[in-house]
């Protein structure tokens, strides 16, 4: 125990230099002027005003109150600037080298890469493990959660089909133990974070999966279909379950929809008929990974106009290798070769995991799929908090956290806000 005190501590001392190491001190209160990307609409002449941490106007620039008329105007450079809210990105694994599990060093590292990336609020996500490693995952996240580090912790696993494991360790896929979800929210607890794990994929034809979306509710995590090998029944019965019992949003996600579960035939749907129906009538919200790999433009381009941004998560589903050259990493402890932004197993060739930042996967699906700026904006933001349920988060509007995305007008990184202060602008001009 006391050991595990002085780990927690020198992490949260670690985590704060980092954190003053990434910042950089602006006005109390200033002006940003440009094209504004708001939860409902886009604003071609707009102005946020920042105050401290807080946004306190988002709208028109000629409908700007007088009370804040002759506030310094941040300089985003030449030509126009596009302001994004902070992106939400609730599966992602790891960046720049940093992995989440049971490193403090590692975790911390990928923290940092997607903040300065535009991933201004994000989940842990921690592949399945024997339970002893995966409770020393949830420890150091929890401690992350409990710095702000990390809005939360989402468990892939370990109640998931070995059929459709994709890259997870198929020696720690096991049936659903309600013993295990019980330990993992104590270690959470003992972490400083009681709350910290907030969603968990599951297949739901595991021994005892009809009894996890309750018992998941009744700990406010929320659950997660995936990595499923079920029939159309089994997973319209298991989402609708979800449903009943659903925490935070209210309504169950899909984990990464299409991967990870057999494809849609049309004698044999599989899961997948049953999400997108569940997430047609508002009921799901799907995971998408839109990042040139993992789904085809045309997928991605049918799920937004048949379900629309209002029950897609874009995700990134990053790996270790994200922000980094093709080479040779690990993901959960498994060999993963990266080559040409393509994660795969080296024992098999399961892809394993993404590469991207989500404001790249932002850029692709607006690039390659046609996907409106607006409605990207919503899939990777507004969309991911609600349904998350994590508040102040995920939208330009006053009275929310002072997280900002300055873009140009191809959606290039500029600059980073998060909690009312820019973050250390050494981000590489490809944004990788």
């Amino acid at each position: 125990m006391l050991i595990d005190t002085l780990c927690l501590s020198a992490h949260r001392t670690l985590s704060k230099r980092r954190e003053m190491m990434t910042r950089v001190t602006v006005p109390q209160t200033t002006l940003l002027t440009g094209r504004l990307v708001t939860a409902s609409t886009v604003v071609e002449d707009g102005v946020l005003v920042v105050d401290g941490d807080t946004i306190r106007y988002a709208g028109q620039a000629s409908e700007l109150p007088a009370t804040w008329r002759g506030v310094p105007v941040f300089d985003a450079g030449p030509g126009r600037a596009t302001l994004l809210p902070g992106l939400v990105d609730v599966h992602c694994h790891g960046g720049a080298g940093g992995e989440f599990g049971a490193a403090a060093d590692s975790a911390a590292t990928a923290v940092r890469h997607h903040h300065v990336h535009g991933t201004t609020t994000l989940l842990g996500s921690l592949v399945a493990a024997a339970a002893d490693e995966m409770l020393t995952g949830v420890r150091t996240c929890a401690a992350l959660v409990a710095d702000g580090d990390l809005a939360g912790i989402h468990l892939e696993g370990p109640f998931l089909s070995h059929e459709r494991r994709g890259a997870q360790n198929p020696a720690a896929l096991i049936d659903v133990d309600p013993s295990l979800v019980e330990a993992v929210v104590l270690a959470a607890e003992s972490a400083g974070a009681p709350s910290a794990v907030a969603q968990m994929t599951f297949a739901p034809e595991r021994r005892g999966g009809e009894q996890l979306p309750a018992l998941l509710g009744g700990h406010g995590i929320l659950p997660a279909l995936g990595h499923t090998d079920c029939d159309a029944a089994t997973a319209w019965s298991s989402l609708r379950s979800a449903v009943d019992s659903a925490p935070r949003g209210g309504r169950p996600l899909v984990t990464h929809v299409f991967n990870g579960m057999p494809p849609l035939h049309h004698r044999a749907p599989g899961p997948v008929a049953a999400c997108l129906a569940q997430a047609g009538r508002g009921e799901a919200v799907l995971e998408v990974i839109g990042d040139g790999v993992h789904l085809a433009a045309e997928t991605v381009r049918m799920l937004f106009e048949l379900v629309g941004p209002q029950a897609i998560c874009l995700v990134t589903d990053a790996m270790a290798a994200s922000g980094m050259p093709d080479g040779s990493y690990t993901l959960g402890g498994r060999d993963v070769l990266v080559a040409d932004r393509t994660a795969r197993l080296a024992d098999g060739g399961s892809i394993a995991g993404g590469v991207a930042t989500l404001l790249e996967v932002v850029r692709w699906c607006v690039a390659a799929a046609g996907i409106s700026v607006l409605d990207a904006v919503t899939a990777a933001s507004v969309t991911p908090a609600q349904t998350l349920g994590l508040a102040g988060v995920g939208s330009l509007a006053a009275g929310q956290r002072a997280d900002v995305v300055v873009v140009d007008d191809d959606l290039q990184l500029r600059r980073v806000m998060r909690r009312g202060s820019w973050l250390s602008p050494d981000v590489p001009d490809n944004d990788r």
